[in-house]
């Protein structure tokens, strides 16, 4: 796994695994791998444990192992409801304590006293003095929510979260015993007359109600709508936010904003100013410009958010603000200090959100903190008012959010939540078929331990955020939430380590906020997936996601459709490929070739992609989903015929399939080489597809109906 021929110590393999590292893992060609204890060390030293020595390891093996004794109670309990559960409570040897639970008042509130368990364990010396354990039994019936525990007595005051999450997470009454299809999306490239050079959340509003009203749909996935940077430039991938809990004002409707109808004429001559240039890149076929749309919608912006609120709207803003909390406040005034200092490096002052000058900033920049708590504020009621449109338009389930796995290493959260995310890694992929030199994301990952001492506070508040005004959340790169590939700052993506997680608690969490909010949960499980983890995902209630191209039997035969998972979305494809069109004439075999990135001769690997075509046409041909010539528009259709074969809860169509786009959104393994969600909205001829357009499109209605009459 490593050129480092040093093989780790027992004792440092120990030690990995006390703080959730593992040493070894199975590839993706079937062998085995080991991390080398230079690997070891640096992911040790990236969750803040010396291991540079063999004293050095010692001490910090007897630290982690008396850990859990000098606390009262643990950081945080989480439990599933219905099932027996203990906590550890730690006191002076021989000292009595009282243990008891306040309620959620979310769940009615009220006192629960808990009864000691007879569960003898001997007591401990830790740090010169004898700590005993009492053993605490949680009631089975607890309801479900942030209950607190807390537990007094001579030598303890303590008091701890415990979170009661359901067993498992039912589907809705709209999904009980049906199933269901809908679109997909990459919301920037979905553009109408009237956007800003970028698909924004009116746009969002009009092709939910299309899906559900005119063809039927019952869902619409969009990309992650997280924030970006404040000012251009800004980052185009939606996978690498500035936080993951707040919205992008890119994507808000200025025209929409209710203020901006009752702006003075000149004022109103501003906001036509700043938007005509950019409205004229709506039929632009080129790449996406962000950093112009941006740079005119903020101007706009600023003229409406200047213009005076009633005294209703005021209050609105005002109880957004309050709920939001300290989250939302320490976010806005990132964006202040994000416009101050630009997208270079930053005093060393202004990086500690507790210094003396971030905290003269507040009063400096209040006009700017106030601006960005009401650009997210407008954000948050133009989501409502798509996610409604859609349920009005007859959606079962209505707006989709997809969660991006972190987010940028520059960004607002790895700048407010730096105590729960570790430095000295990045989150990435060991080598794959796909990128045989593995993958580094660039992204923080959560430290385990630091987010449990958080009470997963900081993942709560955001879960919440995204499923406010959601039917459903896809959970990008799922495996997350068991285990992440750590990459050390300075190696090869290569020589990480997976570090685990406490998925109990993790998918606990999300099952709990989702059943709150009425969403399905979809996680994204492509790839190297013990079997182990999809059972325990679907056991959750979890949905998990099948892409027909991936899809194999123990032949290497696209796998028959009766065989797939029935708890998953379906796809024929996703974004990280061509569309079905491009997929189909070669054009992921054609971007790699042109950006260098074949292992093998282009004339094997487009061999391989020709015979992976013909034998899914037949496959198409033996069921009579095809004739002896098809068209690429009738093999299109198939494919999703195919997939509705299959008895999987949910269906999902790329937008692209169903207007014949042939450009990939984004081309894993790249940066600058391609426009990555860059790409527009068009047709198989290149021609831009306006939201306009969808009303009329007879691709979109044909394949539309090819899934009402195999699912509606």
């Amino acid at each position: 796994m490593a050129d480092d021929p040093e093989l780790p110590s027992d004792a440092l393999l120990r030690l990995a695994n006390a703080y959730g590292v593992t040493a070894d893992y199975w590839g993706f060609d079937g062998t085995h791998k080991v991390a080398s204890a230079g690997t070891l060390r640096a992911v040790l030293a990236a969750l803040g444990v010396d291991a540079s020595s063999p004293e050095r390891i010692a001490l910090a093996a007897a630290f982690v192992e008396d850990m859990p004794w000098r606390r009262t109670v643990p950081p945080v309990v989480v439990v599933r409801s219905g099932r027996l559960a203990h906590v550890p409570v730690h006191v002076a040897h021989g000292d009595p304590v009282e243990v008891w639970l306040e309620l959620d008042p979310e769940a009615g509130g009220g006192r629960r006293d808990l009864t000691q368990a007879d569960v003898p364990v001997p007591p401990r010396s830790v740090d010169g003095r004898l700590v005993g354990r009492a053993t605490f039994t949680l009631p089975v019936d607890l309801p479900l929510g942030w209950h607190e525990l807390r537990a007094e007595g001579p030598s303890a005051g303590a008091r701890c979260p415990v979170v009661v999450t359901p067993d498992k997470l039912e589907l809705p009454p709209a999904l009980q015993g049906r199933r269901a299809w809908g679109l997909m999306a990459q919301l920037y490239s979905v553009r109408s007359r009237d956007s800003w050079g970028v698909g924004d959340l009116a746009d969002l509003a009009e092709v939910s109600w299309l899906a559900g009203r005119e063809l039927g749909a019952d869902f619409l996935l969009v990309n992650p709508l997280h924030a970006a940077e404040p000012q251009a430039p800004l980052t185009p991938s939606p996978y690498l936010p500035t936080t993951r809990r707040f919205v992008n004002p890119l994507y808000i409707r200025v025209e929409d904003v209710r203020e901006a109808a009752y702006l003075s004429a000149a004022d109103r001559a501003l906001v036509e100013w700043a938007g005509e240039p950019v409205r004229a890149l709506d039929t632009d076929p080129g790449p996406i410009d962000r950093d112009a749309a941006w740079t005119a919608k903020r101007a706009a912006l600023e003229v409406v958010f200047a213009a005076p609120r009633s005294a209703a709207r005021q209050a609105a803003f005002d109880a957004y603000v309050e709920e939001e909390g300290a989250g939302l406040e320490t976010f806005a005034l990132w964006c202040a200090l994000a416009e101050r200092y630009g997208p270079g490096a930053w005093p060393d002052e202004a990086m500690d959100p507790s210094s003396d000058l971030v905290d003269a900033a507040r009063t400096e920049l209040a006009d700017r903190v106030e601006f960005h708590r009401w650009l997210q504020w407008v954000a948050d009621e133009q989501i409502a008012d798509a996610h409604r449109a859609a349920l009005d338009g007859g959606m079962a389930v209505g707006i989709m959010h997809d969660l991006a796995v972190g987010v940028h290493p520059q960004g607002a959260d790895v700048w407010a939540l730096g105590d729960v995310l570790a430095t000295g890694a990045s989150v990435g992929a060991p080598p794959d078929m796909y990128n045989q030199q593995g993958q580094d994301w660039s992204q923080p990952p959560w430290q385990p331990d630091a987010l449990a001492r958080a009470a997963y506070r900081p993942y709560r508040d955001m879960l919440r955020t995204v499923l406010r005004h959601a039917g459903a959340i896809r959970i990008d790169h799922v495996l997350g939430l068991f285990r992440l590939w750590w990459v050390p700052d300075g190696a090869p993506p290569s020589e990480g380590a997976y570090v685990r997680y406490d998925h109990e608690a993790l998918v606990g969490i999300l099952a709990l906020e989702a059943h709150r909010a009425g969403a399905v949960v979809i996680g994204e499980d492509l790839g190297v997936v013990e079997p182990w983890v999809r059972d325990y995902l679907s056991e959750r209630g979890i949905l998990g996601t099948s892409v027909l191209w991936f899809e194999r039997d123990m032949h290497g035969a696209p796998l028959a459709p009766e065989h797939y998972r029935p708890l998953v979305l379906a796809t024929v494809t996703t974004h990280d490929l061509p569309p079905t069109a491009g997929y189909l004439a070669g054009e992921h075999v054609t971007i790699r070739d042109r950006l260098g990135l074949l292992t093998e001769p282009v004339s094997v690997v487009r061999a391989a992609a020709r015979a992976e075509r013909e034998q899914m046409i037949g496959v198409l041909r033996e069921r009579g989903l095809v004739g002896d010539d098809p068209s690429e528009r009738e093999i299109v259709e198939a494919l999703h015929r195919y997939v509705t074969a299959t008895p999987s809860v949910l269906v999902g169509v790329a937008l692209t399939d169903a207007v014949g786009e042939r450009r990939a959104q984004n081309q894993p393994g790249t940066d600058q080489e391609y426009p990555n969600w860059k790409v527009p909205l068009a047709d198989s001829a290149g021609q831009v597809v306006l939201v306009e357009d969808l009303f009329t499109s007879a691709r979109l209605r044909s394949l539309a109906a090819v899934l009402n009459a195999d699912i509606g």
